[in-house]
């Protein structure tokens, strides 16, 4: 199952950027992660982490959401919890569900996270995220969330509203798993 979904997520990541007309040299320059990362992720011979696959989907104009669509499927204002595409990072153990509707015209995407205990991941600035934002709001568990220079704690029931482009972490320090949501805004101002 998990080589299913590495070489499925390889073989977005080429039709992407086959489509857009980019050669794995202009992918590499607009995301920042390396020619070779590109080409071992597009043959299935790397998972990708959350954050490098956040990276190169900011390059290829996408949200993650966006990214895991199923591109057959129907168009549909609901979205099922048996339907919504779940990912795992393979580096932090983190729990992504999308639970936006795919292949709608919002520019809105909500996604359901578990993060386990103690676990950190780090999003550098990044120009093709600038002008999005998120929403950050935790449901159980306590998180500390950084933007820049700032250190924010945050526990349940409390929402940050960040920027994405500037680049943040993520970081659940206590020694129980959290769950939060976030709703990205992908419309650039």
């Amino acid at each position: 199952m998990e080589q299913e979904l590495e070489t499925a997520i390889g073989n977005r990541i080429r039709k992407l950027r086959i489509e857009k007309g980019l050669t794995l040299d202009d992918l590499a320059n607009a995301s920042g992660v390396s020619r070779a990362m590109i080409s071992r992720i597009e043959r299935a011979e790397a998972s990708p982490t959350a954050s490098l696959l956040a990276r190169v989907c900011a390059a290829l104009e996408l949200s993650l959401s966006a990214f895991f669509a199923d591109e057959g499927q129907e168009v549909s204002p609901l979205a099922r919890r048996h339907e919504q595409q779940v990912w795992r990072d393979p580096e932090t153990g983190y729990v992504r569900r999308s639970v936006s509707p795919p292949g709608t015209s919002s520019e809105v995407d909500i996604v359901d996270v578990e993060f386990r205990a103690d676990a950190r991941i780090s999003f550098p600035p990044h120009a093709a995220s600038h002008g999005m934002t998120q929403h950050v709001w935790v449901f159980e568990g306590e998180m500390e969330m950084t933007t820049g220079e700032t250190v924010h704690r945050l526990f349940p029931g409390d929402c940050l509203f960040m920027p994405v482009g500037e680049g943040h972490a993520f970081h659940n320090p206590t020694s129980k798993p959290a769950r939060y949501c976030v709703v990205l805004n992908r419309s650039r101002r």
